[in-house]
């Protein structure tokens, strides 16, 4: 939500349409030989490193690369992260059969699990995904896929089918042209994303393993990685993806048993399961201290409760609510999804009544003798009612410091639950105290050494800030449903 305010703008109630062509591809040629031996008769000579291909730039890849760091919370910046995905990605390329190919690499500040590529090269991941991974091998694995679906021309034909379908999901749809579709949006506020057919992944599982055992990784990071997206979709199991930035790889490439089983079936070709190289110990010192989920200065849900240190208030939603924080708005939607609530941030003249701004033809169907001026918490507010054909509205307008923020309730049918939800979550909008502001602090990647006597359950409980923090625990650390801690070995716990 953040992100708009950063830029100033007021907006209506709508999100930039975001497309996502998730192809993944790989970076950066091998450098030349270094040094040559001379005899003594000649000169020392040194052979220069080869340049590495530059990634061609164009007025479209470069709005496509703005709209997916709005969409995925901007870049995350980490020196020893950057190396890590560099280094992989130049291995990875040497070892394809396009070694000419350029890529730029960018880490998304986001706790969705992906990573894609715009067709030019433009390479992002998530530190989602690289949270999740539990080796450089499991992370070969997702780069070597991707960079199968570019070698194959995937890529290309899903851009060209995304295009010729103008496969862009409005989020939230102008409220000018239809408030129904604007409460349908807010219900399911998702991202539609291409998929790859079913022969593309199995054939990108095929190429990208042979990559990742060429350039001397482990090819069994592929089936590993691939049962880890599974369990953590199972985690995720129940709960609403409201936010683009959640839709993760599983959402375009599904974590299939038949794909674990074939993805082992293809490593054997390759060699046996033990010995070779998943280079553990470095990936883990790599990601060490990696912030884990939202992070804070964007503003974070915790349960029912948003809070947003950086610009100092908080509020809750009602029971039976799920929230998301997405780039334009945090999203609510009620269980079975017969109600639901947008919060968003707009720009209103200082010398305009909130009452006037809710009656300025924004939003359609707005009942101007419905409009009422408030006061909550001690802020100046206003609210107002609006219909639909199928939905029914309740907006409230509540002016905070400068800015002006929207809380917008849709509801099937008017009830006295739904008045009390939308009044309730209104009144519950107030400042942060300095305590709480300073409490507010990212979760991130703790690794520790297994100590004698800890187990898998008292390591779990060191969790912070999770659910399920002995299942997530395993799936964090590449542990099956069985299996126990050795002294001694490197793990993964998540703290604050």
């Amino acid at each position: 939500m953040l992100e708009q305010h950063k830029k100033g703008e007021g907006r209506r109630l709508r999100a930039a349409p975001v497309v996502l062509c998730l192809v993944l591809g790989t970076a950066l040629a091998g450098c030349g030989d270094m040094n040559r031996f001379q005899t003594a008769a000649t000169s020392p000579t040194v052979a220069m490193p080869k340049p590495k291909p530059a990634v061609a730039q164009t007025p479209a890849t470069e709005k496509e690369h703005e709209r997916i760091l709005a969409s995925y919370g901007g870049t995350y910046d980490d020196p020893r992260l950057e190396s890590l995905v560099s280094k992989t990605v130049d291995r990875l390329v040497a070892a394809s059969d396009r070694p000419d190919q350029g890529y730029k690499v960018t880490i998304l500040n986001s706790g969705a699990v992906n990573a894609f590529a715009l067709p030019n090269g433009q390479l992002y991941v998530t530190r989602g995904l690289l949270a999740l991974a539990s080796d450089t091998s499991e992370l070969s694995s997702v780069l070597s896929h991707e960079m199968a679906h570019v070698l194959s021309k995937h890529a290309a034909m899903r851009e060209d089918q995304a295009r010729q379908a103008a496969i862009v999901t409005r989020v939230v749809t102008d409220m000018s042209t239809d408030p129904d579709l604007t409460a349908l949006a807010l219900a399911k506020t998702k991202l539609t994303m291409a998929s790859f057919s079913r022969n593309q992944e199995f054939e990108a599982d095929g190429i990208g393993v042979g990559i990742s055992a060429k350039a001397h990784f482990d090819p069994y990071g592929a089936a590993r990685f691939l049962s880890a997206m599974e369990r953590n979709a199972e985690l995720k199991a129940g709960k609403s993806s409201l936010d683009p930035r959640a839709q993760d790889f599983t959402s375009s490439h599904p974590a299939t048993p038949e794909r674990v089983q074939n993805a082992q079936t293809i490593a054997r070709q390759y060699g046996a399961p033990e010995g070779a190289e998943r280079d553990r110990e470095s990936y883990l010192a790599a990601i060490d201290n990696l912030v884990y989920g939202e992070d804070p200065s964007e503003g974070f849900v915790r349960g029912r409760r948003f809070l947003h240190p950086k610009l100092g208030f908080t509020f809750q939603a009602p029971d039976n609510f799920t929230l998301d924080n997405t780039a334009q708005a945090v999203i609510g939607v009620r269980e079975g999804g017969s109600q639901a609530m947008r919060f968003d941030v707009v720009r209103v003249p200082a010398e305009q009544s909130l009452g006037d701004y809710l009656n300025s033809g924004w939003m359609e169907g707005v009942e101007k003798a419905s409009t009422e001026d408030l006061t909550i918490n001690g802020f100046p507010a206003a609210s107002a009612t609006a219909k639909g054909d199928q939905w029914q509205f309740k907006v409230y307008a509540l002016r905070f410091g400068s800015d002006v923020y929207r809380f917008i309730f849709a509801t099937r049918q008017k009830s006295t639950e739904s008045e009390r939800n939308a009044r309730e979550t209104v009144n519950s909008f107030r400042r942060l105290t300095l305590d709480e502001i300073q409490a507010a602090r990212p979760l991130r990647i703790k690794v520790i050494t297994v100590q004698p006597g800890d187990t898998v359950e008292s390591l779990s409980h060191r969790m912070a800030g999770v659910d399920h923090p002995a299942e997530r625990f395993r799936v964090l650390n590449g542990l099956d449903r069985t299996a126990q801690v050795k002294v001694r070995d490197r793990v993964k716990i998540v703290t604050d």
